[in-house]
Order: C-alpha cells, then structure tokens, then sequence
C-alpha cells in the first residue's frame, strides 16, 4: 500500500565513533562532527544528489552538546552543509530528547509545514576528558562572548540539595532496589537477575564497531564488585552504568512521503513513525507514589503501540534506553514483557557499553534501529527514551511498513494522583521505602541514602547513620520495609535503624 503523503520516515542515518585506538589525536570538534554524520545521513537516503538534499534542508536540530558551546550552533552546521533552514533548534538536555525531537518533526511535517529534516548530534568528552588530564583545553571554533549556563531542566526539592541527591546512578539505583523489594526477591538474586538482562547487552555491543567497549562480558563479571569492577551505588558496579565519556556523533534525516518521492528515494530506505507518545512522572525522585514502577513509562509505551496498532506481542526489535539496569526493566514491566523475553532490549549495546554520549544516545539507537528494519522489512521496531531522574518518557514504533496514514499520536492516560510531599525535616519514627549505598573511587562505602515513608504521609530523604562496617551490613541485608528514627540536624536528616 503507498504511504501517506504526510507519513514521515527516516530516509538516512549516519553514525560515528571516534575510537581512542583509531584516532589517538581525539576527536574533531562538535561542529565537525555533525557535519560528517549529516553527510553520511544525506549519502545513506539513496537519493542521487546529495548536495542538493542537504541544500533543501527545511529544518535543523541539534542536540545539545555537553563536549563544546558555539555562538549559534545551528547556524555554523547550516552554513557547512549548504542550507537554508526556515526551523532551526538547538536542544536542552535529558535522555529523551532526540526521540522528542523526531516526534515534533513529524507533527510539523503531517500538519503540511515541512518536508524534509536533520536531527543531528555529537560529543567529544573522551577527547575534553584526555585534554584535561594533559593540563590543556580545546581550542575549538566559535565560542560565543559569554560563557552560557548549563541547561539543568529540573528544580531540585530543597531537600534534594541538602543530603545530595543528584547523580543518575544514585536516583535509578534507589529505583532499582524498590523494584527488587516490590517482587520479593533477595538481594543476591535480584543481582544474579540483573547481571543476566545486561549480559546480552555486551554481547550486541561486542558485534558493533560504533561500541566504546565492544566486549562480551558475562553475568557474573558485570555484578560482582572487584578493584576494577568497583560498586558504584548499590546495588550498580561500573560495569553496570551508563559511561557518558565518550567520542559519538549520529544523525538522522527525516522526510515526508511525498518529499522522499520527490528525491527519488528508494522505498526499502525508508522506515515510518507509526506511533508515539510522551509522559512524565513526578519531578523529584521522593515524590514518586510507586517507587517500583513507573505508571508514565506504561501510558507512554501503551499509547505509542496503540497508536500504531500493534501490542507487545508484535514487536520484533527495541531498544529500551539503558542508562541503568532499572530504566531497562521498568520498560520491560511497563511493557508486559519478562526479563526472560528472548527479544534483545537494544540495538547497539546500550549506554553501558556502546556509550551514552550526553543528551544524543538515542539518535545512535535510532539509526541503528533503521539499520536493522531495514533488514527485516515490515517487522515492528520500539525505541524509548528516558530523560531526567526516571521522569520524562518518550516511545516509538517503527517500521518500513507505512500503515494506512500519517503516524498516530495517542494522548497518554492522566496519572491517578499527583506525587507525594517531601518533608524537610522530619522527627521520629519512619520506615524505609528505598535506598542506596554509594561508594567512592576506592570502592569503599561512604554513605547511605534513604527514602523514607513517614507515618502522617509524605517521604523524607536521610542519611544512614554508622560507620563502613554498617554500610556494608546495608548491602547484606534487606533495608527496606525497616523501621528508623529520623533526626534532623544542620539540614540534614539522620537515620537509626530500629
């Protein structure tokens, strides 16, 4: 069946890595970067002129980019691609924003205001990693005159600042552990479980010649502490987060039906957005009423697969953003599927181990989802993306097969209720929720953070009092389900275990 004129597809993609062993020097700057990939999205469509492709570009986004600031980032890759673009965005930050990006340019694009797009992105942090280390700098083009502020896209709860809760493996680890204690399991076997859904991820990322770390690795590598495997938060070893530091650039160009006839693109090039959907849990980690799961994340996935008309069942190929273990099977229960599922959860490696260049991971797994559809025609493909603390979340469904229309988006269902309060500085009796242990470079335990119900409602945050003898107990025991007897001091909460 021909597709809809105003269907949108991606018609090229272009992915790169600069790896340490094949470029020493490092990476080129950002800018360069993206032109390399734009280009090799351009060449990837199939079209015969892909100068004049790039030239009628209506449409530009760029993913923030965390390695280096320009003037006008936009602007500066227009200028070197040769186009004109009417649309210009440049990002802020957050796990789900190319998927974002790619859903509003199809909204643009079925509403009849735009043909043709490039969504692009790069980071060089390995190479601004290795400068520092050497005493220096990069001395990349157009800085702007003043230095610009970081685009947090969150507000922390006062609460949150004062005991520190700030680090994505610190959030998604405290998740992790609520999740484990929701289904029952003890410790060392939630671990075993979680070392055996990312085993298979090293071994995609192993066959992937963009992977940072293209290694196999087996279940009980990736979750037992060693010197050179330390715990990073309990229960996450290094080999279990996300390694942001990093020399990636990918892009995508997306196209109209209509458009991608016009340029002569050939119909196996093309893979179409059925469905999508976006939803958000509550902003601040605490105020989250289920702790184990989140209900956005199922709306979102729900609302995506509806939209295209399929459920879990008919979906060959995903991947689900894997910055930790818990984003990974939060998306397997949101979606109904076991851990168990024969179905890989990634097409590259996932953040662990094919890297998670900033705020552009899911334009890597876009491309490499287009790759494989390509390869088998008419099976279904889900990408999501997770951005901020287990907050903002965005699904896709893919396919060469264009459907009967335009691609379809179903509005999430509303959240039942609203999060719970955070109390600063709470007194007395409480029980823990969630929590988890953090460890320094030394693979010692420095501190224990809590999340903790308290008896009139509303959360609390606190730190576990005792020394490292009773952190470790921390990790040899179930915690939550405990009753403590919080004390604030200094803005600080402070935990007793009853």
């Amino acid at each position: 069946m021909p597709a809809d004129p105003r269907a949108t597809c991606i018609i090229g993609v272009g992915r790169r890595t600069w790896h340490p062993s094949d470029a020493p020097e490092g990476a080129p700057e950002p800018l360069v970067m993206w032109e390399q990939v734009a280009r090799e999205a351009a060449a990837d469509t199939g079209a015969a002129d892909t100068a004049a492709l790039l030239g009628a570009l209506e449409s530009i986004d760029v993913v923030y980019s965390q390695s280096w600031q320009y003037d006008d980032a936009v602007a500066r890759l227009a200028e070197r691609v040769g186009a004109s673009p009417s649309r210009r965005r440049y990002s802020g930050i957050g796990g789900s924003v190319p998927l974002v990006l790619a859903t509003e340019v199809a909204r643009e694009i079925r509403a009849g205001g735009l043909d043709l797009a490039l969504i692009t992105g790069a980071e060089a942090l390995a190479t601004v990693r290795r400068l520092k280390k050497a005493g220096e700098k990069p001395q990349w083009s157009f800085r702007p005159a003043e230095k610009r502020p970081f685009p947090m896209d969150m507000d922390f709860d006062p609460s949150e600042i004062t005991h520190a809760v700030f680090e994505a493996y610190l959030t998604f680890a405290l998740f992790d552990n609520a999740r484990r204690a929701e289904l029952g399991r003890g410790l060392d076997e939630h671990r075993a479980r979680l070392g055996r859904v990312l085993a298979p991820m090293t071994e995609i990322a192993a066959t992937n010649p963009h992977a940072w770390f293209p290694v196999a690795r087996s279940a009980d590598e990736i979750v037992t502490a060693e010197p050179d495997n330390r715990m990073v938060a309990y229960p996450y070893t290094k080999l279990m987060t996300s390694i942001m530091d990093v020399d990636m650039a990918a892009a995508l160009v997306l196209a109209s039906a209509a458009k991608a006839d016009a340029l002569g693109v050939p119909e196996e090039r093309r893979v179409y957005l059925r469905g999508a959907a976006y939803a958000e849990d509550p902003v601040h980690v605490a105020g989250h009423p289920e702790l184990w799961r989140s209900p956005a994340m199922a709306t979102a996935a729900g609302a995506a697969l509806a939209g295209a008309g399929i459920g879990p069942d008919d979906v060959a190929h995903f991947d689900l953003y894997s910055c930790f273990a818990s984003s990974v099977c939060f998306a397997l229960d949101a979606l109904g599927i076991s851990e168990d599922d024969g179905r890989a959860v990634t097409q590259t490696g996932g953040l662990p181990y094919h890297g998670g260049p900033g705020s552009n991971y899911m334009t890597h797994a876009l491309a490499a989802m287009v790759e494989t559809l390509r390869r088998e025609p008419g099976s279904f493909g889900v990408t999501s993306g997770v951005g901020m603390h287990m907050q903002k979340h965005a699904y896709g469904v893919w396919s060469t097969d264009p459907g009967r229309g335009a691609f379809a988006e179903t509005a999430p269902a509303a959240p039942s209720s609203g999060p719970l309060a955070i109390v600063e500085s709470p007194e007395g009796s409480a029980t823990v929720a969630t929590y988890s242990v953090l460890h320094g470079r030394d693979g010692g335990p420095e501190r224990a953070l809590l999340i903790c119900d308290l008896p009139a409602g509303g959360r609390s945050y606190a730190l576990l009092d005792g020394d490292a003898a009773a952190l470790a107990r921390a990790e040899a025991s179930e915690l939550i389900g405990r009753a403590v007897t919080l004390t604030p001091s200094d803005g600080i909460n402070h935990a007793a275990l009853g």
